[in-house]
């Protein structure tokens, strides 16, 4: 039988190698939702910081995850304390608002006055671009949340004139004055922040201001960067490092949306880059990071509601197409986030072949519409669709023009299609031919579809035929990405061939008297194998066609020879055989009396030693009275002691390294001692002879 799990493995590797290497767009779906539930998990019932619960908070309402009665207590305690408390930086009362907004937390009435107090002196006091951003900002979350509120902006021109001073040719932003590097990312925060200005001015501000603000926007789109199926992304240049392109792109689209959000007059944005954004958000799937998470989701909802373009995603819930099966093309329009489009068609302009891009084997096709699976498809290919690698080039057009105001689609969606079937095996035969004439000795049929018990003989004189037929099942020429044949001797040395196709016909000849050498003249039994494989083919395959005896020459002497094989693969993490070691014979020690009377004669002297001091008649009568004297004194004998019982325990127990250390430390200090004993013992005489 085939190794089928193999066959399916191989088919699985070489599709997701055509069709994964393309992009191919997916508007957010459940996988998100579920993915969200393990990347914002709260500690004990709430997250670290606001902003944390904040961003939380917000990816999950986007999503349609309630979760707030879970995070509802511990959270709304926290922000009516940030709310409450004078000292409350502006960033953290920025975030307990964001949060009060998602949560509607109990707040009292002393506390938006305190809080509009804390973030109009921000906004006067703001000489930095976050300071601008986290009071202008948490003023509008202010207007929104309580309304009645009375919020003064002060002079909202002169305002908007010192956050626009922070502005770059280029159209980036610098952070502060003193700064002069300029920040993508920070451009989207300028962009917020004055969109807050103009939505709590109290009158109309000067319209030249607002022109250049624009002017600025579309220069900040001339430094976009482009991957190549058609993503657009913005990048921190040098700045701020920690900002990656998903978190500047994010920022940008927040800051344009703001801004649409509160100008009248709309923004003309490219319609391509608007598109390639969301595809480059799209692109990025899932990310495991909660940040990145976050900045995804956000602008997401951003680009679904905005007042400059909506962009439509087109989708297909497969891009492999089984001809053997005549599964139809089905094609999704939706929003970013999965919310069904406007009514529209869509048409399949071409579909163009990896082998003849010149030419469409389909043209200007209208996809059928199903409404209960809000579907478009395609049920029927023409004749001549064949097995193989396609692009397919999609055009949506939306049917009513109002909503050409509203939606914004690629001109065209290019879309990579793989079209599978079942691949005809036929006239499949091997032959042992003989070398000089070419005629066929012996010659056996095959049939591929299962393992067979083929038995050959042959000598280094003679040839090995294999020969097979590959058709589609149109009847067209199929050559497969791999053909294999493999020898496999009974010692386990292998040996692999590629089977060439031409046309129809694919075909091996294997000539044993020139690779006698590199069968290194290993007569006997070899094992045939031969494997097809390829992403347009469904029936994949890996047979054991059976064996053929082979009767070499003998090895010459200085011919190489076969590397070694492992009769088991995993004998290699077995047990090692074991190690004997015969330790050297102890050397033959002395007798114990003789060790003893050795320790006696050592002992000797320092018993004659103290006998010495009993003739010289030492006595203790000059020992110090007085307390420091009698202390230097004692620690001095003491220290004496201490060496000789050193000598005792290196005797007995300690190396010489230990015992060099320790006699150091105590040399230091009976040097100190007995230096002060000895004087304190010159001074005691000194006066004796004085008096």
């Amino acid at each position: 039988m085939m190794a089928g799990g193999g066959v399916r493995f191989l088919v699985l590797i070489l599709t997701v190698a055509i069709c994964g290497a393309a992009s191919v767009f997916q508007p957010i779906s459940d996988a998100h939702r579920s993915a969200a539930l393990d990347v914002f998990v709260p500690v004990d019932g709430s997250y670290k910081s606001l902003e944390e619960a904040y961003e939380a908070l917000k990816t999950l309402e986007i999503l349609g995850i309630e979760k707030k009665s879970d995070l509802s207590s511990a959270t709304c305690e926290n922000v009516v304390k940030v709310l409450g408390s004078s000292s409350s930086t502006l960033k953290d009362a920025f975030y307990a608002l964001n949060v009060n907004g998602i949560l509607k937390c109990k707040i009292g009435e002393a506390g938006p006055k305190d809080i509009v107090s804390q973030l109009q002196a921000g906004v006067k006091d703001a000489k930095l671009l976050l300071d601008f951003y986290y009071s202008v900002r948490g003023l509008v979350l202010v207007k929104e949340q309580f309304p009645g509120t009375d919020i003064s902006l002060g002079d909202a021109e002169a305002i908007f004139r010192s956050i626009k001073a922070l502005s770059q040719s280029d159209g980036r932003w610098r952070y502060s004055s003193n700064n002069p590097e300029s920040s993508t990312f920070a451009a989207g925060l300028a962009y917020e922040t004055l969109a807050g200005v103009i939505s709590l001015a109290p009158s109309e501000l000067d319209p030249s201001l607002i022109q250049t603000l624009k002017k600025g926007i579309v220069k900040l789109f001339d430094s976009i960067q482009k991957f190549d199926d058609g993503t657009f992304y913005f990048d921190e240049k040098s700045v701020d490092a920690s900002q990656g392109p998903i978190s500047t792109t994010a920022s940008v689209i927040r800051g344009l949306t703001s801004f649409a959000a509160s100008e009248s007059t709309g923004l003309n944005l490219p319609g391509d880059k608007i598109v390639g954004l969301a595809k480059f958000f799209l692109g990025v799937g899932i990310p495991g990071d909660a940040k990145d998470f976050f900045n995804q989701i956000d602008a997401l909802a951003c680009l679904e509601d905005n007042k400059f373009s909506v962009p439509l995603i087109l989708s297909l819930p497969s891009t492999v197409i089984s001809l053997t099966k005549k599964e139809p093309l089905k094609v999704k329009v939706s929003t970013v986030l999965g919310s069904k489009a406007p009514t529209l068609s869509v048409k399949l302009t071409q579909a163009l072949s990896s082998k003849s891009v010149d030419s469409s084997v389909i043209n200007n096709q209208e996809l059928k519409f199903d409404a209960d699976s809000a579907t478009y498809f395609l049920d029927s290919f023409p004749k001549n669709f064949d097995v193989g690698k396609y692009t397919f080039v999609f055009e949506i057009l939306l049917d009513d023009s109002a909503h050409e105001k509203v939606y914004i689609t690629e001109a065209q969606t290019k879309v990579p299609i793989a079209a599978t079937g079942v691949i005809s095996i036929e006239n499949a035969e091997i032959a042992v031919l003989d070398s000089d004439i070419g005629s066929v000795e012996s010659q056996k049929k095959l049939d591929l579809t299962k393992d067979g018990a083929v038995s050959l003989s042959a000598n280094h004189l003679q040839k090995l035929r294999l020969s097979f037929q590959l058709t589609t099942p149109i009847g067209n020429a199929f050559k497969p990405h791999q053909a294999f044949f493999k020898l496999k001797h009974e010692s386990q040395v292998e040996h692999i061939y590629l089977v060439k196709t031409s046309g129809k016909k694919a075909e091996l000849v294997l000539d044993f008297l020139g690779l006698v050498e590199k069968l290194y003249y290993l007569s006997g039994k070899y094992e045939i194998q031969l494997t097809i494989g390829d992403a347009s083919m469904e029936n994949s395959l890996l047979s054991n066609i059976g064996h053929i005896e082979l009767d070499l020459p003998e090895r010459p002497e200085k011919a190489p020879r076969p590397p070694l094989q492992s009769t088991e693969p995993y004998s290699r993490y077995g047990p090692k055989a074991e190690i004997s070691h015969i330790f050297r014979i102890p050397e033959k020690l002395p007798a114990k009396q003789l060790s003893l009377v050795f320790l006696g004669v050592i002992v000797l002297p320092f018993i004659g030693f103290l006998i010495g001091l009993t003739r010289l008649g030492v006595n203790i009568k000059s020992f110090p009275s007085s307390t420091g004297s009698a202390i230097s004194a004692l620690l001095f004998h003491g220290g004496i002691g201490a060496v000789l019982l050193l000598y005792v325990l290196f005797w007995l127990k300690l190396d010489l390294f230990t015992t060099l250390k320790a006699l150091s430390l105590l040399g230091v200090f009976l040097l100190f001692v007995g230096h002060r004993t000895l004087s304190q013992l010159a001074a005691a005489s000194n006066k004796l002879k004085s008096a």
